[in-house]
């Protein structure tokens, strides 16, 4: 399947409360924000409109109580949006469980594809 990491991960779901979780749509939407200093151009980069940007964005800082994502307003270049401490912290966590699942799953994400392989299934 075209997209699927070598190491089998595809997806990790951290569910801390009934609103507090992240996984890897929010986990990215979150580095893009980091990257862009923007919510409107990471939503864009992730092929998602402002609106539902700005939508998990609220989420997040809700769900987390505290403001993981600070926004600034401003006209023509002026406005625009960062990780807070905490959100940074959130996604360097995140991003650390996921490289730490990857690693423990290798051996048997291995075993899995050779099995396939033997299947004569791709």
């Amino acid at each position: 399947m075209a997209g699927v990491p070598d190491s089998g991960l595809t997806h990790l779901r951290i569910t801390l409360t009934e609103t507090a979780y992240l996984g890897p749509g929010r986990a990215d939407l979150l580095e893009q924000i980091g990257q862009t200093g923007s919510i409107s151009a990471a939503g864009k980069a992730m092929g998602m409109s402002y609106k539902r940007a700005w939508g998990l964005v609220q989420a997040l800082n809700e769900g987390f109580g505290m403001v993981l994502v600070e926004t600034s307003r401003g006209g023509s270049g002026q406005g625009g949006a960062q990780l807070s401490e905490a959100g940074q912290l959130v996604l360097t966590h995140y991003r650390s469980m996921q490289e730490r699942t990857r690693a423990a799953i290798a051996e048997d994400v291995s075993a899995l594809r050779q099995l396939l392989d033997m299947s004569g299934k791709k």
